[in-house]
């Protein structure tokens, strides 16, 4: 893979002119891009330019319009994206017209003609130019989409057909567990809650049971059809297995790469599963505490209790805005819907997408991003809060990461391939994790009645959690072992109950028992975008660690800390998927991407935690008592929606913290409980 060093990239987009915010891409300006389009791709030169120039012409041309006409077939099938998961009533959207578009899309990044002028062209460029590093890029793209085989593409389109009829399917599913001998209906975030924090085991298993029921669901309901397709379409191609084709894509290296560095942080932390399982058996009573309807429960259950009040997702909006402002991150002039609550009908995990990529338009000046994301939150559930919070930080990250990229096409701002998964995580994880620690939970996290957290639940929080992480870094692990696993199944082994043998085998061998969340709930591996993508959370994690890490060493802090958002920028955001991930980590940390940092920090003795996380808190409780009310600035508009409904406008509001008092209101009525 050829690929542009990051200081020539920095010194190309200083030759633009200064960049002045537009509009977000609106239908009038998509009239008049298909309007000269035609022109753009086909016009021949008949005047008395010399070769040279006309091919610096055509090769203007064929980047231009290709620019323009993917934003338009992108923004087409984003926008049908987020009206299907997020169940709108209008009738423009529908799983037809989302598999219309997506087809559309992907023909047209499939296009060999494309890829052989774009070959063509890079040979007459300056290998220092723009036009090289776009051109880069396009050749890239094109070869993840490019399928030489007619049957391929064939059955990519079976494939995308089934899955279309699959999330139908799953949209409609009624969820819920029977307690007290009336069956409840719950969507799959509130059996996950009350799984966690329920005190009533017979209540948490019954939604534990619940859970299941999503497997049966989808193996019934076409998964096993779409196992066997994905699988032909990539040997088709040449790869081993769809598994194979996905991460090839994705991250540049194949399958058995990826696997040997899963396999050394497997094989590493699996010695630490174990003593904490013992250790956790031990502490709660026996092996009863193991089953996955207890272990979440025993480990935090009483502690997010007692946390609850200190999380109420009405404010959450305002928090995250006052820690992005308060580490300099700002989201360049960009528009963003934020559909933040629980809902029937409603797509079951959070996600961020961007129907307008941003990027530096061939005349210099700077197209924001137009972003989409969601959370899950039932504010009147315990441990919504958090969890919610958390989603919010999580899926804001990735808005603030894309929308802070400044590259010269659109494609080096879009999440699908050759955009790394372990690229778009690591910002939007390393955000996350502010939300646990002890200083951010010291300043942020504030009760109705604006108390703070008290040291010693932190301390509680600590004491119950912490000798157990490894749990969550094996449930990560379970979810890639798991595809690698059923993709490499023979064909005709592939049936219902294989899969969900394979699925409670693979959370025995890696998680060492069942897991409270079964793999068949996982909802990426029904979407083609996002499976055999879960990988990426771990590479991802391992990056976090070392981020923080390097953050830690340099400046001591990381909480409202003001240089985390230049140097992210700087280092991971404004180059996009120009560069391969693993170069992006070693060149801000300065060392190569290993698990160091993270077994390192599982292998913490609790008092050592509990001193470090104490001397953050006091401090940060020490500049909290100078007190802070100022405006807060990310540089967006937002719109906070639930569903069709939009519930504030920073246009209609005036300002960020006025749209938060307006959103702190909807939900304190809806949810009378959280007043």
């Amino acid at each position: 893979m050829r690929v542009v060093a990051k200081a020539f990239l920095s010194q190309a987009l200083l030759a633009f002119p200064k960049a002045s915010t537009v509009d977000s891409f609106s239908p009038s300006s998509a009239a008049t891009a298909r309007r000269i389009l035609p022109f753009a791709l086909f016009s021949t030169h008949t005047d008395t330019m010399t070769t040279a120039a006309a091919s610096n012409a055509d090769i203007t041309n064929f980047i231009d319009a290709t620019n323009a006409q993917y934003e338009l077939l992108h923004r087409a099938f984003e926008l049908q994206f987020w009206g299907t998961k997020m169940a709108l009533s209008s009738s423009e959207y529908s799983t037809a017209e989302l598999t219309r578009t997506k087809c559309e899309m992907e023909e047209f990044l499939a296009d060999e003609s494309k890829l052989a002028k774009t070959r063509e062209f890079l040979k007459l460029v300056p290998e220092d130019s723009v036009e090289a590093t776009t051109l880069k890029m396009l050749e890239r793209t094109f070869g993840c989409y490019i399928m030489e085989s007619e049957e391929a593409k064939k059955l990519r389109t079976e494939a995308t057909k089934i899955e279309g009829q699959l999330e139908a399917a799953r949209n409609k599913l009624s969820l819920g567990a029977t307690l007290n001998g009336k069956f409840e209906e719950m969507s799959s975030v509130g059996l996950r809650n009350k799984v966690r924090v329920d005190p009533d085991q017979d209540v948490r298993k019954a939604c534990y049971e619940g859970l299941t029921k999503i497997g049966d669901f989808v193996t019934e309901n076409g998964f096993v059809e779409l196992v066997k397709v994905r699988n032909r379409m990539a040997k088709t191609l040449g790869f081993l297995d769809f598994y194979d084709y996905k991460v090839t894509n994705a991250e540049g290296f194949g399958k058995i790469a990826l696997f040997e560095i899963l396999d050394t942080l497997e094989k590493g932390t699996r010695p630490i599963l174990e003593e904490a399982r013992k250790r956790f058996a031990d502490e709660n009573g026996g092996a009863d505490a193991l089953e996955p309807w207890n272990l979440g429960f025993l480990m935090a259950g009483d502690v997010t209790r007692r946390m609850d009040p200190y999380f109420p997702f009405e404010k959450s909006v305002e928090q995250w805005g006052r820690s992005f402002a308060a580490m300099n991150i700002s989201y360049r002039g960009a528009t963003m819907d934020l559909d933040l609550l629980d809902r029937k009908g409603k797509y079951s995990n959070g996600f961020c997408h961007w129907p307008q990529p941003a990027w530096v338009k061939p005349d210099g000046t700077w197209q924001p991003s137009t972003a989409h994301f969601t959370s899950l939150a039932d504010p009147s559930a315990v441990g919504s809060g958090y969890t919610g919070l958390t989603t919010l930080m999580h899926e804001a990250g990735h808005a603030a990461h894309f929308a802070n990229i400044q590259m010269p096409s659109p494609l080096f701002a879009q999440e699908r391939s050759p955009t790394s998964v372990a690229y778009a995580e690591n910002q939007s994880m390393f955000l996350d994790s502010l939300v646990g620690d002890a200083d951010w939970m010291a300043k942020y996290a504030i009760s109705r009645e604006g108390e703070a957290i008290p040291w010693d639940l932190v301390a509680d929080q600590i004491k119950a959690t912490h000798p157990y992480k490894v749990f969550a870094l094996r449930g990560m692990l379970a979810v890639p072992y798991f595809e690698k696993a059923l993709y490499e199944m023979a064909e005709e082994d592939v049936t219902a109950e294989s899969i969900k043998a394979l699925a409670d085998k693979v959370e025995v061998d890696i998680q060492g028992g069942l897991s409270a969340r079964p793999l068949l709930s996982v909802p990426h591996i029904l979407s083609d975008e996002a499976s055999c993508y879960y990988h990426g959370y771990v590479l991802a994690d391992m990056s976090v660690h070392q981020t923080r890490d390097f953050f830690l060493k340099r400046d001591g802090y990381l909480t409202d800390n003001p240089n985390i958002g230049p140097t992210l920028t700087e280092a991971y955001w404004r180059v996009g998927n120009s560069q391969p991930f693993l170069s992006l980590v070693e060149n801000l940390t300065g060392a190569p991407l290993t698990g160091q940092a993270w077994v390192s920090d599982l292998k913490k003795s609790v008092d050592d935690v509990l001193k470090e996380e104490k001397a953050k808190y006091d401090s940060k409780r020490a500049q909290c008592a100078e007190g802070s009310d100022t405006e807060i600035d990310l540089d967006m508009r937002i719109r906070i929606v639930d569903g069709d409904t939009v519930l504030a406008d920073i246009s209609k509001e005036g300002s960020f913290l006025a749209s938060c008092r307006v959103f702190e209101e909807y939900v304190q009525n809806r949810f009378p409980s959280t007043q």
